[in-house]
């Protein structure tokens, strides 16, 4: 019989940790939006037909029907009863208009099979409508389906790469339908920031205003400002968006920790900044034995042979020494010192949990 490992960590620290926030120079467009300037969303529902015994079976009854509709909107009549299924999958297209898109362009779609298909390789795609949130129709998709994967064999033996049963249509589907968005006639643009930050927020402002030589640009929150378009650039948006989208800004976040127990990965900022820390880290390992004996009882009495059990317990305890980590330490020194005394990445995380408890770490900690 054997009993797990124990580990026991024992950590002292007695002064405070220290961390200041990282700041790194990135381009405005990098980190930020403009309010109105984003994709929307499309859906279809088609059928891809010229699959070699690939599509769905007799017992999707839907892909069926559909067939049967499809056919009597092209003048032919037939019950979906009469249909065999295995040529034909049907799927659900996907894909995303892109802004300031026109009629005539072209957009890459998905196509994914919603029956029991086993692959759509070597389909083809029917004209499917595709839908935004309104209902109305954006964009129409046709075309061949290309498939980055197979499966062989019959179904007791079959092998399979990838996901054969999803597809996409490189340029597969044309813009019929535009979204209105008069984005010249705007007097004022809204710029939303990827993560909310005061500092972060109050540096794009400055960085603007400097820019445009005028102060314009007002932050009503920690991720949104708004820019009252300069006379200068009055109905010429494009050109004062394509000025402020490569302004170099600083921006700031906290200190942060991220841990993601399931793996026992552990990431940590750059300028974290400890104060002094000693750390003492060691194992204590219980082995408890049981060996089967035979005793037997002396000749000539009542006693009976019995089975019993020899159990040898052993107790080891690693000699480890309190390690130091002097104040001011940075991430790189942490890191050495702890693997210095054979600390794991989930023990790891257990001292930071530990330490956050106790709040003698400032940085926030965010487990995954």
């Amino acid at each position: 019989m054997r009993k797990p490992v124990i580990t026991i960590l024992i950590i002292c620290l007695w002064a405070t940790l220290i961390s200041s926030a990282w700041s790194v120079t990135v381009r405005l467009k990098d980190i930020a939006e403009i309010e109105g300037v984003r994709s929307n969303p499309l859906v279809g529902y088609g059928l891809v037909i010229g699959l070699n015994k690939t599509g769905d079976g007799n017992s999707v009854t839907f892909t069926r029907t559909s067939i049967s509709n499809m056919l009597e909107r092209l003048g032919v009549t037939v019950s979906p009863d009469d249909i065999k299924g295995g040529n034909t999958a049907a799927a659900m297209v996907t894909a995303e208009l892109p802004p300031f898109s026109r009629r005539g362009n072209r957009i890459d779609v998905l196509v994914s099979s919603i029956g029991d298909a086993k692959s759509l390789l070597g389909g083809t795609l029917l004209m499917t409508p595709l839908k935004a949130a309104d209902g109305q129709v954006y964009a129409v998709a046709q075309g061949a389906v290309s498939v980055g994967g197979y499966m062989a064999g019959d179904t007791n033996n079959s092998v399979t790469k990838n996901h054969p049963t999803v597809g996409i249509i490189t340029n597969g589907a044309l813009v019929e339908k535009e979204v209105e968005f008069a984005f010249n006639d705007l007097s004022r643009l809204t710029i939303s920031l990827n993560n909310n930050d005061f500092a972060t927020t109050l540096n794009v402002a400055e960085a603007i205003n400097t820019t445009l030589g005028e102060r314009c640009t007002n932050a009503i929150d920690p991720r949104t400002l708004i820019i009252n378009i300069p006379q200068s650039y009055r109905n010429y948006n494009v050109n004062l968006v394509a000025a402020i989208e490569n302004i170099e800004v600083t921006t700031d976040s906290p200190a942060k920790v991220v841990i993601n127990e399931r793996t026992g990965t552990v990431i940590m900022g750059e300028h974290l900044r400890l104060g002094t820390v000693a750390i003492s880290h060691g194992n204590l390992h219980i082995q408890i034995r049981s060996t089967p004996q035979v005793s037997q009882p002396n000749p000539f009495t009542l006693g009976n042979t019995t089975l019993t059990q020899k159990r040898d317990v052993k107790v080891t305890e690693e000699d480890r020494k309190l390690f130091v980590v002097e104040s001011g330490a940075s991430l790189g020194d942490l890191v050495k010192a702890l693997n210095a005394i054979g600390v794991t990445p989930r023990d790891l995380i257990a001292i930071l949990q530990a330490v956050k408890a106790a709040g003698a770490l400032p940085a926030h900690l965010e487990v995954m």
